[in-house]
């Protein structure tokens, strides 16, 4: 089974400085594969397992893709191959842009069977780059996927919907985003971080794909951190009525009820 595996690099949360004016500081954060991605490299992973075949590694963003730390991350957890489409007018591409981008990448490396996506980006969370990646492709496209079980040409799988799960079969080619309880990404090994440097990698720009860069239909005019409230270290031990009454109390005169 020829595979797909998309993910994003994004600033790392614990890096993120507040400034006193709120807004945020990403100067000394380290860019990194977010935790849904991670997962939507095991579900791959897990699949080829099963099935056998290759997986592929896709990325599309701006100069931070360069990240030899963040291609190794990717590579030591399974994929054979990375291909990174690298260029600064990425920088603030909106979720259908960066859809366009991925697509025309897969169009441009050949045939698949499958492209899994994690549910969202670490960052915008936005999860709308997988359903319109799907619909681009002109593919069976589905989100919300808690379970997948592979055949040969095709697949099963449990969708957690809000009050039922919902089984489907899916045939191949498609495009998949999953949920992060799908799997517990792996952690790769010595061997596997230091076999990773050896894989091959592909850097291509948005001529390469025969694009030009678009101008948002979506701009994020500013990120900012919300005020800082004071806690108000009132403390009710035991589940007894009294504390139940002195709970509400309080939440009613905070205006919370």
């Amino acid at each position: 089974m020829n595979i797909i595996v998309c993910y994003k690099l994004s600033p790392d949360a614990e890096d993120i400085q507040t400034k006193p004016d709120g807004s945020l500081d990403f100067f000394n954060a380290e860019w990194r594969i977010g935790e849904y991605d991670q997962v939507a490299v095991e579900a791959a992973m897990q699949i080829l397992e099963q099935q056998g075949g290759t997986l592929t590694a896709l990325s599309a963003g701006p100069k931070e893709l360069e990240n030899t730390k963040a291609r190794k991350s990717i590579l030591s957890r399974g994929p054979d191959d990375l291909v990174v489409v690298m260029d600064e007018k990425m920088r603030d591409a909106d979720t259908h842009y960066t859809a366009v981008v991925l697509a025309e990448a897969i169009k441009k490396r050949g045939d698949f069977d499958l492209v899994v996506c994690g549910e969202g980006s670490a960052d915008l969370y936005a999860q709308q780059v997988g359903v319109q990646l799907g619909q681009l492709l002109g593919v069976p496209t589905l989100n919300a996927i808690s379970k997948i079980t592979a055949e040969e040409s095709k697949l099963t799988i449990e969708r957690a919907l809000e009050d039922e799960i919902e089984v489907l079969e899916v045939t191949l080619p498609a495009v998949l985003s999953v949920t992060t309880d799908i799997h517990l990404p792996r952690i790769p090994g010595m061997k596997d971080i230091l076999g990773a440097g050896k894989k091959p990698v592909s850097e291509w720009t948005l001529a390469d794909l025969g694009l030009e860069a678009e101008k948002p239909a979506l701009t994020i005019l500013e990120t900012r951190a919300p005020d800082r409230v004071d806690r108000k270290g009132v403390i009710l031990e035991g589940d007894s009525e009294a504390n139940v009454a002195a709970l509400v109390e309080s939440l009613r005169k905070e205006g919370v009820l």
